[in-house]
């Protein structure tokens, strides 16, 4: 990124909450002029991300997680991954910041103020996991393109909003409705204002779940500006871009949405399995919808040195997309037996879970611990890369640690 760009245009007000602190006779600066301390900007700082974290791109801003980081139950901001298309916006006035409701399906086009949907509409908070549809693809050969994410595109926040339902009751909605697609206030890469850079959507029933949320809140706090601040969808279970963030508005299709990133090779996947790096016609390419069972170990770290003799607590976190988490294991031979972990309930549908597992080992060496969740349909996870698709989506292989008993 040029970094004298990334201040091009800015206000003084939004240079001074990046410095966090106020530019004393900034009105003073000579036009077009960066102040020093914006003309290299720490991401950790902007964002309030922890230092281990990792900075995959900075045009746009890309940020994930190592595995041992995302420990805790719910995913606090300062652990959770940025993803995203285009420029984050600026100069947000919250007071005039509306959503509208428009489309072929919408029985009259509305507007709400970001006050109105609060008070008009009842709230609901629910723990849902965001995973970005490309976790994992650097494992992919050969090489799929896009952002190298490793483990760490995952979370699981308190997200605090109105239910979309709710909102088009309230607009009426006709028959017709086959889809959603959300569109934000962010911005193209390459400035053109009327390029989107991302505006992709759900399936009507989707849109209709009770966990489908306009939210407003994460974690009790509102949204932190690089997550969707200040009204964000949030659609769980999902690739998380489908959950559009700077929301302003929704339509509401009478056929599948065509948005920028609902076609060609983003966020599809062969519909049929693929030799590696075959070429794909879009007429045999299918939407990404419910992601695949999954798990991470989070706790130890990789590399962790344990004692002779002693027994060593795992634990982490598993989904499934729209499914449940029905059964956890653990392995330390390579995949040639498993052995149960203790797995608990979502704390509501669309959360992640949470599993723990004591482990001996019969003696000093090299193990791997790897963890495979199975879903309430059977379905378990692959112990290696699962089938090859163009863009490296949805690699749900085992997770693995690695332990020296010494």
């Amino acid at each position: 990124m040029n970094r004298r760009e990334f201040t091009l245009g800015m206000s003084l007000a939004s240079m001074a909450s990046i410095l966090g602190i106020e530019i004393v006779y900034g009105g003073l600066m000579p036009e077009g002029y960066r102040p020093l301390g914006l003309q290299d900007p720490d991401p950790f700082k902007m964002f309030h991300k922890d230092k281990e974290m990792v900075v995959l791109n900075d045009r746009p801003w890309n940020m994930e997680a190592k595995a041992h980081l995302l420990n805790d139950r719910v995913t606090p901001n300062q652990y959770m991954f940025i993803r995203n298309n285009g420029n984050i916006p600026e100069g947000i006035d919250v007071s005039k910041w509306t959503l509208t409701i428009d489309g072929e399906s919408v029985k009259n086009k509305k507007t709400y103020s970001l006050s109105e949907l609060k008070s008009k509409f009842g709230h609901h908070t629910y723990q849902l996991a965001l995973e970005c549809g490309g976790n994992g693809r650097s494992e992919f050969n050969p090489p799929a393109k896009g952002n190298q994410w490793t483990v760490g595109a995952i979370s699981c926040a308190e997200w605090t909003g109105v239910r979309l339902r709710d909102v088009l009751e309230d607009v009426g909605i006709t028959s017709d409705a086959v889809y959603i697609g959300y569109h934000a206030a962010d911005t193209h890469l390459s400035g053109d204002p009327k390029k989107e850079p991302i505006s992709r959507g759900v399936p009507i029933a989707k849109a209709l779940q009770d966990e489908t949320l306009l939210a407003f809140a994460m974690n009790g706090e509102d949204i932190p500006l690089a997550h969707g601040h200040p009204l964000r969808l949030v659609c769980g279970g999902w690739p998380a871009s489908t959950s559009g963030k700077w929301l302003n508005r929704i339509s509401v299709r009478n056929k599948e949405h065509d948005g920028e990133k609902m076609g060609g090779s983003s966020y599809r996947v062969p519909c049929e399995t693929v030799a590696p790096g075959s070429e794909v016609d879009d007429a045999n390419m299918c939407i990404i919808e419910s992601m695949p069972v999954k798990s991470l170990i989070t706790f130890p770290k990789s590399g962790a040195l344990i004692k002779n003799g002693k027994s060593l607590t795992i634990n982490g976190h598993a989904w499934a997309g729209e499914l449940e988490v029905s059964k956890m294991e653990y392995s330390i031979d390579f995949g040639s037996t498993w052995h149960q972990c203790s797995l608990e309930k979502p704390v509501n549908r669309l959360a992640w879970q949470h599993f723990k597992a004591s482990i001996s080992f019969p003696k000093k060496g090299y193990y791997e611990v790897w963890a495979k969740a199975t879903d309430s349909n059977g379905k378990a996870q692959p112990l290696v890369l699962p089938g090859w698709n163009p863009k490296g989506y949805l690699n749900n292989a085992c997770h693995r640690i690695a332990v020296k008993i010494v």
